[in-house]
Parts: structure tokens; C-alpha cells; sequence
């Protein structure tokens, strides 16, 4: 089927705004957030500088203990040209944004395109630090999704969205990468993974595989002399982490023209019918359960489980509240967390994975990325999410209000796609009560678990997500940390690297001890001590796939990376990351 693009935009980006960093270098990267100088109405350039670099600060640890730079990865200034345009799916209500970097050095020799989705619901640039970080050095071009998420909020309050170059407009006023119909101005703010009722994750292969044919055309584009690029003569190595990770293995079994050359997943977000668990499935139970569970003697010393006290009293008061619903039996606090805590290790939680949960229960992250992958598979607008929530425009001082002309400004450079952030609060699902967010849980819980209209209609879009099965020469490494708290192993990579040797496939898994899902979260103290970082393996497995394509070298085994170590209280060092040999 042909693919629709619409108008694309050619920006030259040398000198002191080069590709991988925006001219920033990689203290830049991990300073202060880069200025507007007129915060109310930021340039194009200005922008996309600050959405790199929040990109590269989520993905990363950039700080000074954690070995980026010196260990492992480097920043050179990468001067070229981007492409990008919004491409529409068939049947699609809405684009996703795609971007092609081509680098001044692009090796004509050995033709190379690296093909990203964003994690997390991130926007265009989320891949960068792992797509572009390891290609646009080596002279490879690289292209990016979105994947139908991203920050192009569209605010109903005033009828704004954003451009193709990051600004906003009004509607009708210019092509915006988000623009429902007919939702009222009170609605709330309306977020397009959630909100543009196309369900995008169910189309999430798809979307990595019209990027990659983008990136093509954008080849043939910037070297005509040297066109057609094709998947003949140019390798395409597709990779991304979390929902990425799990986009580019969703792309692997929809490639049925045979576009990949290679798949590179980090701590995929993937899911198999019949094996391991989907994300809703233990999220919306995280969500529910480890409040009431990390009250338990277990989590003592770790990180979050306490917030600077013996133990949390919500967390007491989500166990007690659970004891007045039904769902635990015990009768004293203690008795509650332990009946928590084995409930967990029952559907399946190991204990490393909890412990670094805990973070995620701290963050409130569990609720707040459900409600959007719900409103999402029911196919809601903004105005209509499920379980009474809603995304509200939020001033200084916690006010609802329309949103601040400066605050919205930078929602596209700033935001992670699912709200609550950059001025933007979670708004419904709470009561008044000692728990208020325990009627959200359980109402989210119950679009999993009950046996209505609108959780069979969930259940169906949960299914929607299932990857198929990629074809039987196309190489897959995948990588995952034995420590993930939010994309635990055991549901994810491990069943899915079994059903594709059960096929008869031969993918490369290299589970990674103490490694976790946010390496961001590594300079957190004492967090960043008892773990260590996972790009850099990432990075170890683009080089041995991209090894094996161009020079015929066997992929490498599989392997629980045996030598690493929690990277401690001083900074990384080769020895402690012990990466797999070459």
C-alpha cells in the first residue's frame, strides 16, 4: 500500500547545532534545560534543542558518576541535514511524526539506516540517545517514529496544537501534529497516545516500518547521484528500548517485504498471546497491590520504599483499604504486606523486580501510564478518559486554570507524552478519603479483571498489541536487565525469546544483572550504587549486529552477563561494567 507523507521539512544543522546534540556537547546535555529567549513563543531551533536534550537526560545517565563519555559513549559534533514530515498510517485518523538525520559523513560505502521508536510514549527526538548515539558517529543516517505518541498536546482551551517544527498554531491555521474534532474547550488537555481513538500501539510495527521506508526516500532525496537506496544495498538496523524496544520486535514479524536487515531490542515492552504478561495486565496490579506490599520487612533498605521514614502511612492505608474492599484478608499492617507481597510473588514478581518497583510506586508512575494506555484501548477522547480522569492545564501553586502561555510553549520540547508533567496534571479517579487514589486502582484493575462492556472492549485492545512471529533468517538480539521494576524480564523478553526459539528462531538475549529500566534514575543516590547502566550494552549489541551484517562474524552467544557489577558509590569503570567480549 502506497504510504502518505505529507510536505516535508529540510533543516541544515552544522556548526554549533549539529544532529546529535544540538550544538550543546554532552555537558551541555546534562545541564540546565536550554533557554528560549522569548519563553512564551520559542523558535523551531530552540525547540528542538531542548527537546534533545530532555530526550538525551531521560534515556541517560549523563551525570558524573555514571561513566558516559569516558566509559562508555561520546557525543562528537555530527553536522547534516533532517527531514521530517507526519506520515499517516492507512485507516489512521492521525499521523505519526517521523524524522530522518543524514549526516555530512554518511558512509556511501556501506550504506547504513537506523531505523527508532521512541520509548515511553516520548516524543520524535526519544530515541536519540541510543539510535542516534550509536549511528550518526559511524556514518550512518538515522530515522525515527514517534509511533503515534508524543507531545503534541492539542489544548481544547484555546484550539492549539503544535507544528511540524515544534511551534503551535491554531487550528485550521497550519497542519498539526495532534488536532481531535468537536472536543468541548473544558475537555482538558488532549494527548495523542491517549487520545486519538486509532489505538497506536496496535500499529506500533507498522509505524517503525513506514519510518524506515521514509528514511529511504530521504537517502534518495539528499544523494540522487547515488539513488535508489533500497533494502538491497542499505542495511537497516532497527532498535529502541522499552515501548520502543518493543515497537522494532513488533516490526520484526509485520516485515513481510523484508525491509530489516537486523533488530536490536532493549528491555522490550512486548507482548505474546498465551505467554508472559501484558503490561496492563501487571501494571494495573502494581498499581493496586505494592503500596500495601512494600510496608513488608523485605523492602527496609531500599531505595524509595520509604521516603525518609520507617514506613510511609500510605502505605499502610493502602493495605487497610484493600482490607475494606475484599482483596487482602489480614488484619494488622504486617499481616497485610505480607499477604501483598506473596499475592505479587504468586502471578509471578521476583523479588529483584519489586524491590526496584518500588521506585515506580513512589513516582506514581504505575497510575499515571495506565490511565493512558486505557483511555488509548477504549478508544476515548479527551473529555471521556476512563474511571472519571482527566488531563488538566495546571498554573504555580496547583491551580487549575487554562494553561500559561509560557508553560504550553514548551510542553512539546518538555513533555513526556503522559501527563502529569511540564504543567499538565492527572486530574479524577480519587475520592476524599485517607487513600485517594485507591477508586482510580481499583477502577483501572477492574477494566483487566471484570466482565463488562468496557473491559471486554479493553481486553480486545490489549490483543490487538500481540506480536507475530518475524521470519526465520532476520537476526534479533535482545537486551534486559535482570533488575527491570517496570518491564520486569520474566513477563517480557524472557517468554518472548522462548516462543521464538520454540518456532525454531535463534535470537541473541543477554540478560544483564543489576541493570534496570531507568538509567536516568542512576544518579539518584544509593538507587545508582546497587545498579548498573543498560545503554552501554545496548550499544555493545549494535556493534556486534552491524559486526555480523557487514562482515560475516557469528552474532554472539547468549549470556547472563556474569562479571558486571552494581556500578557503587564511586563513578563507572570498564571493570565493573564488564561488557561482553567482542
Amino acid at each position: 500500500m502506497t504510504d502518505t507523507f505529507g510536505e516535508v521539512r529540510v533543516t541544515l544543522h552544522r556548526g554549533d547545532d549539529d544532529l546529535l546534540t544540538a550544538g550543546l556537547g554532552l555537558r551541555g546535555l546534562a545541564g540546565v534545560p536550554a533557554r528560549f529567549v522569548s519563553p512564551a513563543a520559542p523558535t523551531a531551533g530552540e525547540l528542538r534543542r531542548r527537546s534533545i536534550q530532555s530526550s538525551w537526560r531521560g534515556i541517560a545517565d549523563l551525570g558524573p558518576l555514571g561513566g558516559f563519555g569516558s566509559v562508555y559513549g561520546d557525543v562528537p559534533d555530527v553536522p547534516g541535514r533532517e527531514f521530517t514530515t507526519f506520515a499517516w498510517l492507512h485507516g489512521a485518523r492521525h499521523p505519526h511524526r517521523v524524522l530522518a538525520q543524514i549526516p555530512d559523513a554518511f558512509d556511501k560505502q556501506a550504506r547504513c539506516l537506523v531505523v527508532a521508536a521512541s520509548s515511553g510514549s516520548r516524543g520524535i527526538y526519544g530515541p536519540v540517545a541510543l539510535a542516534g548515539g550509536w549511528g550518526l558517529p559511524r556514518g550512518c543516517a538515522v530515522v525515527y517514529t514517534d509511533k503515534g505518541t508524543g507531545a503534541g498536546y492539542f489544548d481544547p482551551a484555546d484550539g492549539t496544537g503544535v507544528t511540524l517544527d515544534g511551534t503551535r498554531a491554531k487550528a485550521g491555521d497550519a497542519v498539526l501534529e495532534f488536532e481531535p474534532k468537536g472536543v468541548p474547550r473544558d475537555a482538558g488537555v488532549a494527548a495523542k497516545h491517549a487520545h486519538s481513538g486509532d489505538h497506536p500501539e496496535a500499529e506500533w510495527g507498522r509505524h517503525v516500518l513506514q519510518a524506515a521506508r521514509f528514511g529511504l526516500a530521504m537517502l534518495d532525496r539528499a544523494y540522487p547521484d547515488e539513488a535508489p537506496f533500497t533494502p538491497q544495498n542499505t542495511r537497516i538496523i532497527a532498535t529502541g528500548l522499552s515501548n520502543g524496544g518493543g515497537a522494532v520486535l513488533r516490526a520484526a514479524g509485520d516485515d513481510a517485504e523484508g525491509l530489516l536487515s537486523a533488530v536490536v531490542a532493549l528491555e522490550p515492552n512486548i507482548h505474546i498471546e498465551g505467554h508472559g504478561r501484558p503490561f496492563y495486565d501487571y501494571a494495573t496490579e502494581a498499581a493496586l497491590l505494592l503500596p500495601a506490599a512494600l510496608s513488608a520487612p523485605e523492602f527496609d533498605d531500599v531505595p524509595f520504599a520509604r521516603a525518609g521514614m520507617a514506613t510511609p502511612p500510605a502505605w499502610v492505608l493502602r493495605g487497610a483499604a484493600l482490607r475494606a474492599h475484599g482483596k487482602l484478608s489480614g488484619n494488622t499492617p504486617q499481616a497485610q504486606a505480607a499477604e501483598a507481597l506473596s499475592m505479587l510473588r504468586a502471578s509471578g514478581w521476583r523479588d529483584e523486580a519489586l524491590k526496584v518497583a518500588a521506585s515506580s510506586t513512589w513516582l506514581d508512575l504505575w497510575r499515571s501510564v495506565t490511565v493512558a494506555y486505557a483511555s488509548s484501548y477504549l478508544r476515548r477522547e479527551a473529555g471521556d478518559m476512563p474511571c472519571g480522569f482527566s488531563y488538566e492545564a495546571q498554573r504555580i501553586g496547583g491551580v487549575t486554570t487554562p494553561a500559561d502561555a509560557i508553560v504550553r510553549a514548551a510542553w512539546w520540547a518538555d513533555g513526556s507524552g503522559v501527563p502529569p508533567h511540564a504543567g499538565i496534571t492527572l486530574a479524577g479517579g480519587m475520592d476524599l478519603s485517607l487513600d485517594p487514589t485507591l477508586p482510580g486502582c481499583l477502577c483501572l484493575r477492574d477494566l483487566w479483571t471484570g466482565q463488562g462492556e468496557d473491559a471486554q472492549k479493553l481486553r480486545e485492545g490489549v490483543a490487538a498489541t500481540a506480536a507475530a512471529m518475524p521470519r526465520e533468517d532476520l537476526p534479533i538480539l535482545v537486551v534486559h536487565g535482570t533488575d527491570d521494576g517496570l518491564i520486569p524480564v520474566s513477563f517480557s523478553a524472557e517468554p518472548y525469546v522462548a516462543w521464538l526459539r520454540a518456532h525454531g528462531r535463534s535470537p541473541v538475549f543477554w540478560k544483564v544483572p543489576y541493570a534496570q529500566h531507568f538509567d536516568a534514575f542512576l544518579a539518584f543516590p544509593d538507587f545508582g550504587d546497587r545498579h548498573a547502566p543498560l545503554l552501554p550494552f545496548g550499544y555493545a549489541a549494535l556493534d556486534r549486529a552491524w559486526a555480523h551484517l557487514t562482515t560475516g562474524r557469528a552474532l554472539p552467544e547468549d549470556a547472563l552477563v556474569r562479571d558486571t557489577q552494581p556500578r557503587g558509590p564511586g563513578p563507572l569503570t570498564a571493570k565493573t561494567l564488564a561488557l561482553p567480549p567482542g
